[in-house]
């Protein structure tokens, strides 16, 4: 049986995604900070859009860069890691729609028999910003790139 992936407005500003993963916290915390594991699992493969350049400073006050392309379009993602703490919590700033309409995100990772309860909540910077998310769906890929992660993730522990 498959892990479930839960995805909550948990109020006005705030939506939390949660899945357990079956993998420890390690290698399932490297899958989001090492650059070509990232670029493994981060794009819904039913998405029509390729994740073509992947820049991650991965430590307190780094920044980040994704650009996609989406056939002659393209677009960036960026911003910068407020805090990372190896194998347990990861907190970074998605800043392309401004700083005052920044998104910050927390991740953190709980291990428990050889599992990862992984819990990615973003906190929206106004109601309006959220709803507009959940409208456009940027917000119902989860579930997909979190398939992925733990396909990534159930192919790789045997090199870590």
């Amino acid at each position: 049986m498959k892990n479930q992936t839960n995805v909550e407005r948990k109020s006005e500003r705030e939506l939390v995604a949660t899945r357990i993963i079956n993998g420890p916290s390690h290698i399932v915390f490297e899958a989001w900070v090492q650059p070509e594991l990232f670029k493994k699992w981060w794009v819904p493969k039913s998405a029509p859009i390729t994740l073509v350049s992947c820049e991650m400073d991965v430590r307190t006050g780094g920044k980040y860069r994704l650009q996609f392309s989406m056939g002659s379009q393209s677009m960036e993602f960026f911003g910068r890691y407020l805090e990372v703490t190896p194998y347990s919590r990861l907190v970074w700033t998605n800043e392309e729609g401004g700083e005052s309409a920044a998104v910050i995100t927390t991740v953190t990772f709980e291990e428990s028999n050889n599992k990862t309860l992984v819990t990615v909540h973003d906190l929206y910077p106004s109601k309006k910003a959220l709803d507009d998310a959940i409208a456009s769906d940027s917000t119902g890929a989860l579930p997909e790139q979190f398939e992925q992660l733990e396909e990534l993730i159930v192919r790789q522990s045997h090199i870590f």
